[in-house]
């Protein structure tokens, strides 16, 4: 009998206890929802805050590398805290596959577009036929021309100043003479930005001399430059090959584990662009990497989403939008008291990964509404 009643008293007390419990989940939900509301939306477009969410593609043409990861990364959580739904392509350097990507989204209900690195004629048509569609586009990248097409606004890092800051590096440790291996690919705008600024060394430092070159755009581009690096390796014993200068990191990375199978990391690599594992290799006792110039990939993918966001507001936006660029040293990475990456990268280099560019206010409120 008296097990009876403590089941019962237990019962009455887990009941109890349960509904207490629903009772305050109800009334945190409501407390949350009252909160919420209280992020006022005065002065952001109901375009933003009524009906269903909207509705952007990402489309890259090159991939297979933490740049591209972390710039589509970059354009994803920047859309989805505007409250966005934001797919995300990238056609690993497939030129079919990637106008297909945009041809077949067009066919969709997207409300905006980020293209990347669309170097060819074909892509400035798509754009036109993005435009013409009614819909809000934003290049990275890409190929000049689509500066003639109304409206679209196209972003690039300071490739100029990204070349620039490793080529001085380079003259300046080797005194102005030295023996290079030049890794480049053409055909993509900020290749070929980054190939003037290179040409202009050249003409003035003429005791710097590209005794080889290699590049290619690829799904396995750093597979393919180990390779091509470790063949030239065979043709420049110790003595004969004093850099490389490497114009994307896939080719960085590449170049870095020839070196490092060779036994050869007397030669180094200056380098641009930078991401996790670029930043992991550089910090590798006895790297060969010494230096990148570099934008937060990341941060790129962030500001082109906020650019879209004031087109699709209506908001003018400028034509081109250059990001600056910074130099990244194996020297000061090693001073660090731990491991460095993207995230405490700003520890070494202030303002890394941070920019004000186009968050107007109105932008503010709505990550703070959809954070709530």
């Amino acid at each position: 009998m008296k097990r009876n009643i403590f089941k019962s008293t237990l019962v009455s007390a887990l009941a109890a206890t349960l509904l207490l419990t629903g009772c305050a989940s109800e009334g945190e939900t409501k407390q949350a929802s009252a909160h919420k509301k209280k992020v006022s939306l005065e002065g952001v477009s109901e375009k933003f805050t009524s009906g269903d969410p909207l509705k952007i593609k990402v489309i890259r043409k090159i991939g297979g590398d933490d740049h591209t990861a972390q710039f589509l990364a970059g354009a994803k959580e920047e859309g989805e805290a505007l409250g966005f739904q934001v797919d995300v392509f990238t056609a690993n350097g497939d030129t079919a596959k990637f106008h297909d990507a945009i041809n077949q989204a067009l066919d969709q209900d997207y409300d905006g577009f980020i293209i990347s690195h669309g170097d060819d004629d074909a892509t400035v048509n798509d754009v036109k036929k993005i435009v013409e569609k009614g819909k809000s586009v934003v290049t990275f990248d890409s190929n000049p021309n689509i500066a003639k097409v109304d409206g679209v606004t196209l972003t690039s890092q300071d490739d100029e100043a990204l070349a620039t800051l490793a080529l001085e590096q380079l003259v300046k440790n080797t005194k102005g003479k030295a023996n290079i291996a030049y890794l480049w690919v053409d055909g993509f705008p900020a290749m070929v930005r980054r190939n003037k600024v290179y040409q202009d060394v050249l003409s003035k430092n003429p005791e710097i001399k590209e005794v080889e070159r290699f590049g290619v755009a690829a799904a396995d581009t750093s597979v393919q430059t180990q390779n091509a690096v470790a063949a030239m390796l065979n043709k420049y014993p110790k003595g004969k090959l004093d850099a490389i200068f490497a114009t994307w990191d896939a080719f960085a990375i590449g170049a870095a584990r020839a070196l490092k199978e060779a036994g050869r990391e007397e030669v180094k690599i200056y380098g641009i662009d930078v991401s996790n594992a670029d930043l992991q290799e550089i910090q590798r006792k006895g790297s060969a990497w010494k230096y990148t110039a570099a934008v937060d990939p990341k941060l790129i993918g962030a500001v082109d989403m906020r650019i879209l966001a004031k087109k699709l507001a209506g908001e003018e936006t400028p034509q081109t939008f250059d990001l600056d660029a910074s130099l990244v040293s194996q020297e000061n990475l090693l001073k660090a008291k731990e491991p460095v990456n993207m995230v405490n990268l700003a520890k070494i280099i202030p303002g890394w990964g941070q920019s004000t560019a186009f968050e107007e206010d109105w932008i503010k409120t709505l990550k703070k509404h959809y954070k709530e």
